[in-house]
């Protein structure tokens, strides 16, 4: 970085943090409303605070690295679904939820179910939230946050610290995230959203600008090797404009062309079946369920300030994958070079052990054996002899030999012997970074903004799952426990779980390096299966089934885990999304059963937030209507 890069990085980097603690000082820790203010913001946020705040929290590395990783792989731009379903989503939950949540005045989402259904139903959502939050988004974001460090970093020092480590980059991150957590709470963290939000979208749009630009000054030679479209040319590629090379490049038939939304059936991780129903499951659990997002609605000023905050970070979603989708198809075309270096030195000490006659299996996939077929053959070879079974590799073909490895790999299973972690022929994750590093020259200002709008946007989303975290443990789990503590000591123990949580993800997150764990978008989105089915359907039941039994939300809960783990061990080629919607289908059916069996008497009663202004915004209504069409026109196009 130049003098003035690191200028504008540190001076933006000080000017979101100044400001959000600065907004959030009038918190009195002593007063009446403390926990309110530290937890909700003293339920004062407008909608362009509610809006942006919404996307700074939801907009990291999880889709800069693993978001950008996908589409620079065979997805391409179905990764976009998980954006753009999520705006209609988003306009659903500002119309049908939010006016049940900021109605009944709660603080957190499992509260919602003490009082629809019962103490256990809040205490078991609390908990595995709470487990699942620190565990997979908070380790998860700062692994990918720490990846940009290490790659754009690679063989710098900071104080004699090597910034090329996983490990300290997951350090630095973590903790300057939990800082300003830590001092201000939700207010802080909402007024820094404001600036990283719109930082974080110009800083993404200035990326794929250069993207783009690059594939138009390309050498078409170079280009056309990685052409998903048998019927693009050198020649037709050296008289084409940028916009045209991306498209003659990527837009061949299914499977292989990337710039379809609808994949076939048998895609492992978005087939065509997930856009009906799976993948609506984790887009309503995200934005309508999930504390760390809806604790910004929760701190809306009155309904419609929270509905037309909602509705414009729906508009903004339709950005995001173009500043976000797109180049991660671009970082392929142009440095599929730079992503296979990345896989040789992730899969280095895999190779070191095949080498030293480990006593264990070993995977690859079959980017891994088209492009290294003879250290594939010396694989199949270690696994063959350590399973003792005769194997003639002699003239295999890159296919054969992919074939025969998979039935030693299911062989070794089958034996309960130790199978080590996939090689892999590209480092996906490593496509945002490697933008960044070949894109953004020193000097200029430009990498310094760019650098500081991502490093915000990591901070931002650890800072809302930090907060979310602590605010779950306070107020479901202690506050329960102690149901006499005061707001300054609730504020405290918000405090300390903060410092807790970021501890333990710091201590999670370095090892998600490893190729088990696959892509980083994709460890996130499948844990989540074994929540969100579950947790969907029995609010749905809460909201709309005025007369399902209180038990219901204690089953529901209990019984998706149990459903979504079988699924996955019986079926593990069913992609994630689909065994969402298995889970999702069997779960309500159970609990229609029981509904109808057993209805209660009378509805519940939920509390009355009394101060709350509960009028709806007409202007929401329209331009939530104007969103949905877009969304439509999108798909459409992108069809």
């Amino acid at each position: 970085m130049g003098l003035i890069d690191i200028f504008v990085f540190v001076g933006f980097v000080a000017t979101v943090i100044i400001v959000g603690l600065w907004k959030s000082k009038d918190e009195d820790a002593s007063g009446e409303e403390s926990a309110s203010e530290y937890f909700l913001a003293g339920r004062g946020l407008t909608w362009w605070l509610v809006g942006f705040s919404l996307i700074a929290a939801n907009i990291s590395t999880e889709q800069f690295v693993g978001m950008t990783g996908e589409a620079a792989d065979w997805l391409g731009m179905a990764i976009a679904s998980y954006e753009w379903m999520a705006a209609i989503t988003l306009v659903v939950v500002a119309f049908v939820f939010l006016p049940k949540f900021l109605k009944s005045g709660i603080y957190t989402i499992p509260e919602f179910l003490e009082y629809r259904y019962n103490t256990f139903a809040r205490t078991v959502m609390a908990i595995t939230t709470m487990i699942i939050l620190v565990g997979v988004p908070t380790a998860s974001v700062i692994f990918s946050g720490a990846k940009v460090i290490s790659v754009f970093f690679q063989g710098q020092e900071l104080l004699g610290f090597d910034l090329g480590s996983i490990t300290v980059g997951c350090w630095i991150i973590g903790l300057l995230a939990a800082g300003y957590v830590f001092a201000g709470g939700l207010k802080a963290c909402a007024w820094a959203d404001l600036l990283q939000g719109a930082a974080l979208i110009v800083g993404g749009g200035i990326l794929a600008y250069l993207a783009m630009q690059a594939i138009g000054r390309a050498d078409p030679q170079e280009l056309i090797a990685t052409a998903r479209n048998s019927e693009v040319t050198v020649e037709s590629l050296a008289e084409a404009g940028p916009v045209q090379r991306f498209m003659d490049l990527n837009k061949g038939e299914l499977p292989e062309g990337k710039l379809h939304m609808v994949r076939p059936l048998d895609d492992k991780k978005i087939p065509w079946s997930a856009l009906l129903i799976g993948l609506w499951i984790p887009n309503f659990f995200y934005w309508g369920l999930n504390q760390y997002i809806t604790q910004r609605t929760l701190g809306s000023k009155s309904l419609a300030e929270g509905q037309k905050g909602v509705v414009f970070a729906a508009f903004l979603k339709l950005i995001i994958p173009f500043i976000v989708v797109i180049p991660g198809i671009l970082a392929f075309n142009l440095y599929n070079g730079d992503l296979k270096a990345q896989a040789v030195k992730k899969n280095e000490n895999l190779l070191e052990e095949v080498r030293a006659g480990a006593d264990k299996c070993f995977q690859f996939n079959e980017q891994f054996v088209e492009l290294y077929p003879e250290v594939a053959r010396q694989v199949v070879a270690h696994n063959a002899g350590k399973l003792a079974a005769a194997a003639d590799l002699s003239g295999k073909t890159p296919a054969e030999l992919l074939a025969a490895n998979a039935q030693f790999v299911e062989q070794a299973d089958a034996k309960e012997m130790v199978v080590a972690n996939s090689l892999v022929g590209y480092d996906y994750d490593a496509a945002f970074p490697t933008l960044l590093k070949n894109l953004l020259k020193p000097g200029s200002g430009v990498l310094g903004f760019v650098l500081a709008a991502i490093f915000g946007a990591v901070v931002s989303s650890l800072a809302s799952m930090l907060n979310s975290a602590s605010t779950i443990f306070t107020m479901d789990i202690y506050n329960k426990l102690r149901s006499s503590a005061s707001q300054l000591e609730l504020v405290t123990v918000g405090r300390f779980g903060t410092l807790l949580f970021v501890l333990i993800a710091l201590w999670i997150a370095p090892n998600l390096g490893s190729p088990k764990f696959g892509n980083i978008f994709n460890y996130i989105q499948e844990f989540q299966g074994f929540i969100s089915p579950g947790v969907l359907a029995i609010f749905l039941f809460g909201l709309l089934v005025h007369r399902a039994p209180r038990s219901v939300g204690t089953v529901g809960l209990i019984l998706n885990p149990i459903l979504y783990g079988a699924l996955k061990l019986m079926a593990p080629n069913v992609a994630f999304l689909d065994r969402m919607a298995i889970c999702f289908g069997l779960v309500i059916a159970v609990l229609a059963v029981m509904t109808k069996l057993n209805p209660l008497a009378e509805p519940v009663e939920l509390p009355v937030n009394e101060s709350m202004n509960l009028t709806s915004s007409n202007i929401a209504k329209f331009w939530g209507g104007v969103v949905v069409v877009l969304t439509l026109v999108l798909y459409w196009i992108f069809f």
